[in-house]
């Protein structure tokens, strides 16, 4: 049964710990490439019959997609819907993880994490990356959709998938890098979920 492919893009070079969000000029790095083609490698040799490959419009996403759909001798496709989610810490550093903003200066920022008042809501984010699923499985009835996205919109589609709440800790989503989150969906209806991780024995660079 044809599914939708849910893809994290790979690891991505920032020497300087910025969080990237949706700045356009972040690429993969050298581990990130080698994840990207090992993901191509691994829908090969599933045997998955991949008819349309879309990313996000962010470079590391399009670096992702592109082994994947050269695999199958597609082009790679753009669809906004899929972009990371916005986040009003975009550009800062990041040295220790979530603990850098529980500095009383981003108390007013994290004041209701439901919205999540730091970022796109996550309802937002529900829409449209539904939208884009359900459309990708629309226009390709006879094959897999491949839609290469970004860690936070990809969870929060597998939470309203599983009828959890979007308010979560961020070290426990299911989402590693260049992993692989699918739908099996049939006459407009999600029956099945999976999820698998092609480059998990790639080691990340610290």
């Amino acid at each position: 049964m044809p599914r939708v492919h849910l893809v994290r893009h790979g690891h991505v070079h920032n020497p300087d710990k910025v969080l990237y969000g949706r700045l356009p000029q972040f690429r993969l790095s050298d581990t990130g490439e080698l994840m990207a083609q090992t993901v191509a490698e691994w829908f090969v040799d599933s045997g998955a019959v991949v008819g349309r490959v879309v990313s996000s419009p962010l470079l590391r996403a399009q670096q992702t997609a592109a082994p994947i759909a050269a695999a199958y001798d597609l082009s790679v496709g753009t669809d906004e819907r899929l972009i990371e989610a916005a986040n009003v810490y975009q550009g800062e550093r990041v040295q220790s993880g979530p603990k850098d903003f529980a500095h009383p200066r981003h108390w007013w920022r994290l004041r209701n994490p439901w919205r999540p008042s730091w970022g796109e809501r996550y309802t937002e984010q529900r829409d449209r990356m539904w939208e884009a699923i359900m459309d990708a499985s629309r226009s390709t009835p006879h094959a897999d959709a491949v839609l290469v996205s970004h860690q936070l919109p990809i969870w929060v589609a597998r939470l309203a998938y599983e009828g959890r709440r979007f308010v979560h800790d961020p070290r426990s989503r299911e989402c590693s890098l260049a992993s692989v989150t699918s739908f099996e969906i049939a006459d407009g209806e999600v029956i099945g979920m999976s999820y698998a991780q092609p480059a998990a024995d790639i080691e990340v660079p610290r």
